[in-house]
């Protein structure tokens, strides 16, 4: 942590704390009419995402691994509609360690669904363990980048047909721990950690974030990061015992609800204010400068050509 630390200047250090202790931008909208897809929603930050969208309006389609929880939360969302809006709450279940799984998704979509406003890319994991995919691939680097990455390309022509459409890729300040190494991906030369492997995947999706924001320029379609605050989630829950006692008697004592970061991400997605803005990283509602090892588009280029070959999209 030390080596990435002397990479700050002192003003965005600053900039850090104020952002941390700075009240939050809101909006209250209506998106009747508007089709939000959103993945990772049965708990936490993804499910108050899905709960902000749907209170205002939104139809939303789910991307989650649990189908009993999904059919749950469909009639959660049915509860928050509001009454003169138009939508629907569907989900399609996917393993994002398995791409296969996250490429049969996404083919359903494009045969479903026309057009798209508003893709949140929020299902994420921690592991204390390293443990690879039937593909071989690191497994949190698959499920935190890999599959954002490849639902992201995939659907980004439906996104750039649908005017003012935006992406929000659920990111964390856990990609200021560094990381990230081209040659070891899966880590398989060095000392595995949680928190490096967890900074190493939002590297990379921060990384392509601004790629993309290359490609769709123009397009009317904009792609943001975002950090969601220290809010309690289910990350980490797939870890064992002593890790989730900690996590629930020390962790999750000191964190805010998730439903503020519901409100981020909604605000970020459907605000005014904000159109046209891309290729940015936010810290909840406010702009913020990542980690300098994060802004390297040589490297951003060499991550965009590994992601695009190891989620078959060559």
């Amino acid at each position: 942590m030390l080596k990435y630390l002397k990479q700050y200047q002192w003003s965005d250090m600053e900039q850090i704390f104020a952002n941390n202790r700075a009240e939050q931008y809101k909006i209250d909208v209506s998106l009747s009419g508007k089709l939000c897809v959103v993945t990772g929603c049965t708990s936490g930050v993804g499910l108050a995402a899905a709960e902000a969208f749907a209170s205002s309006g939104a139809s939303i389609l789910m991307i989650n691994r649990n189908g009993e929880k999904s059919e749950a939360l469909c009639g959660r969302l049915e509860s928050l509609r509001p009454a003169d809006a138009d939508a629907t709450y569907r989900y399609l279940i996917a393993d994002f360690a398995d791409l296969s799984q996250v490429h049969a998704t996404v083919d359903t979509i494009l045969r479903d669904y026309p057009t798209i406003d508003f893709l949140v890319n929020n299902a994420g994991m921690h592991s204390t363990t390293r443990t690879l995919t039937a593909d071989g691939h690191e497994t949190v680097f698959c499920v935190n980048h890999l599959a954002s990455f490849l639902i992201t390309c995939r659907l980004m022509e439906t996104m750039m047909r649908t005017p003012g459409s935006r992406i929000i890729q659920v990111n964390s300040q856990g990609h200021r721990f560094g990381g990230l190494d081209l040659d070891d991906l899966d880590w398989n030369r060095r000392i595995y950690t949680g928190m490096r492997s967890y900074g190493a995947s939002k590297v990379a999706q921060l990384l392509t974030v601004w790629e993309f924001a290359d490609r769709l320029a123009g397009s009317g379609t904009t792609i943001n990061a975002m950090h969601p605050g220290a809010v309690s989630s289910g990350i980490g829950l797939n870890n064992g015992p002593v890790y989730r006692l900690f996590k629930r008697l020390v962790v999750d004592r000191g964190l805010a609800d998730p439903s503020v970061a519901g409100a981020a991400i909604l605000y970020l997605a459907a605000s005014p204010d904000l159109a046209g803005m891309s290729g940015c990283y936010y810290n909840l509602t406010h702009p913020e400068k990542p980690a300098p090892h994060a802004l390297d588009r040589e490297v951003g280029a060499l991550v965009w050509d590994a992601s695009v070959r190891l989620t078959g999209l060559d």
